[in-house]
């Protein structure tokens, strides 16, 4: 048997096996389940890609990957905090379900996308929630190259299918979060919303809008970074005690 490491304690309420997660599906009358990989906290982009597809499937399985990520993403313990709340604040009960799984990020774009349609099919999903550049970092993929490698993979290869979206973004002048097939705005209406804009406007102490994250996630948020400037303050400080004792 293999070993589940520290991951049953360090996330217990969230960690959850294939078994346990088919049982409950079967017992919500769940037959069409569409996966939400996360490895950042939701921001309104990830809550409207949620709610699609609680409107075409029986429910969500916001599906948090709880192992080792890259410097600078935001550790799994404050996104699990982020993501309650939003969910407890901002979802209808009963349409989705909350897990954890222990696979460390590999940041490896459209491969990754299948390696995590996978793993959703083992627990029991009909669908994996494919937005833009699932799995990638920087520009190093296209933006949806995740998505069509689900066209080039043998038909029935999988039994798990893609829900491929849009663009997604919010729009001043449609009010409300929308994708490139929905709103026919210009650019410059739109604000582009991604983890690692939020990371940076958040690092950077800079004013996140209203539109891009909900105030109670920010508040975990800030609270998080405001505990890394202060454990940088620290540092910098025993540092320079350091130096003048020498």
């Amino acid at each position: 048997m293999f070993s589940e490491g520290r991951f049953p304690l360090d996330f217990a309420g969230l960690y959850m096996r294939p078994e346990e997660s088919r049982r409950i599906f079967a017992e919500k009358g769940w037959s069409t389940v569409a996966a939400l990989q996360l490895r950042n906290p939701m921001h309104r982009s990830h809550e409207y890609l949620a709610k699609i597809a609680i409107e075409v499937t029986d429910g969500v399985f916001i599906h948090q990957l709880v192992g080792k990520l890259k410097p600078g993403d935001i550790p799994a313990d404050v996104r699990v905090r982020a993501i309650n709340i939003l969910t407890e604040k901002y979802f209808v009960k009963n349409t989705y379900l909350m897990g954890g799984y222990p696979l460390d990020m590999r940041y490896a774009g459209p491969r990754e996308a299948l390696l995590h349609a996978l793993f959703r099919q083992n627990f029991g999903c009909s669908h994996l929630i494919v937005g833009r550049d699932h799995a990638g970092v920087g520009e190093y993929y296209g933006p949806f190259d995740a998505q069509k490698i689900f066209d080039e993979i043998p038909k029935n290869a999988m039994e798990i299918r893609p829900l491929k979206i849009d663009w997604t973004f919010f729009c001043k002048k449609c009010d409300s979060m929308a994708s490139q097939r929905t709103c026919p705005h210009e650019k410059e209406d739109r604000i582009l919303l991604s983890g690692t804009k939020l990371r940076k406007m958040l690092s950077d102490n800079e004013a996140v809008p209203p539109e891009f994250s909900r105030p109670e996630v920010l508040e975990v948020l800030r609270g998080y970074y405001a505990g890394m400037e202060n454990k940088v303050e620290v540092k910098l400080h025993r540092y320079s005690e350091g130096e003048s004792q020498k």
